[in-house]
């Protein structure tokens, strides 16, 4: 097999994910780690970051090495040579709060045979027979609403330590749905605290002005939690201020690839000029800093 990159997870209320809710729901702790994914290619135990495939030199703070160190998944893989495993490489992020033993753990938290989601219900048994970590299903909502979702988020303490608040957020799947532009789909609510907490930080001081269509996306899309991530991504081997010149550019892309359709959707087929766009994205990042 070969590296397959996992899909986006959309916003909860977004034409993405519009009718998800009209079924049965698994819902799922959101853990801020790294994402990754792990098959076997010819009996060889192979890993991925969320675009790429790994490699000892470039292992994804260090989770191929970790990896292929794992007895368990090495067994699971041999059982089952046709599963791929995407999951969260638990490393510190933005959440520092989780419990000190469930670092730098691989949670498994989807199950691919081909191009196919498998159950958790299924692949729950699977891993549990090889005692390998997966990130629970905390609730099963039938027909839910807004205010279902918001109450199982409320309860969310996956791995944090007592007495330390709750969790990212949570994710909703329904298995064998299909959006309405024809895609399997996930969707996410982020927790009001974790964005809060990042928005203290940053605020909005890009929108003064006109209320163009570059302004409204880069404070829509260009979110806290985006730029938090995409500089996690790059300062694999610690932070420095010379790495902001590449974060800006990741950031932009990541802006331009994954959120560009939903903008479209959003605002109506606007007008974009993405010199501006881009000037306007630079500015919220400095903002981080």
């Amino acid at each position: 097999m070969e590296f397959v990159k996992y899909q986006h997870v959309e916003r909860y209320g977004t034409d993405e994910t519009d009718g998800i809710e009209q079924g049965t729901c698994y819902v799922f702790p959101k853990i801020d780690g790294t994402n990754g994914s792990v098959w076997l290619d010819n009996g060889v135990v192979k890993a991925g970051s969320r675009n790429r495939e790994l490699s000892l030199e470039q292992d994804n703070a260090g989770f191929y090495a970790a990896v292929l160190q794992d007895e368990k998944i090495k067994a699971f893989l041999l059982e089952y040579p046709n599963v791929r495993l995407f999951g969260e490489w638990l490393v510190p992020h933005t959440i520092k709060t989780y419990n000190d033993k469930a670092w730098r753990k691989f949670y498994v938290f989807d199950v691919m045979i081909d191009d196919t989601y498998v159950c958790y219900d299924i692949y729950q048994e699977w891993l549990e027979k090889h005692g390998i970590e997966y990130i629970p299903c905390i609730a099963i909502v039938e027909h839910g609403s807004d205010a279902q979702f918001i109450k199982v988020l409320d309860m969310n303490q996956y791995l944090i330590q007592d007495g330390l608040g709750i969790g990212e957020g949570i994710v909703i799947k329904r298995y064998g749905w299909i959006n309405k532009y024809g895609r399997v789909t996930w969707a996410k609510i982020v927790t009001s605290e974790f964005k809060a907490k990042h928005c203290k930080t940053m605020g909005s001081p890009i929108l003064e002005g006109e209320l163009t269509a570059e302004r409204r996306m880069v404070d829509d899309f260009c979110t806290p939690e985006m730029i938090e991530k995409e500089k996690a991504k790059v300062s694999i081997n610690g932070w420095n201020s010379k790495l902001i010149p590449q974060l800006l550019g990741t950031v932009y892309n990541c802006l331009v690839t994954e959120s560009m359709w939903e903008a479209i959707k959003k605002y109506k087929n606007p007008t974009i000029d993405f010199g501006k766009l881009q000037k306007l994205c630079y500015e919220k990042v400095k903002l981080f800093f």
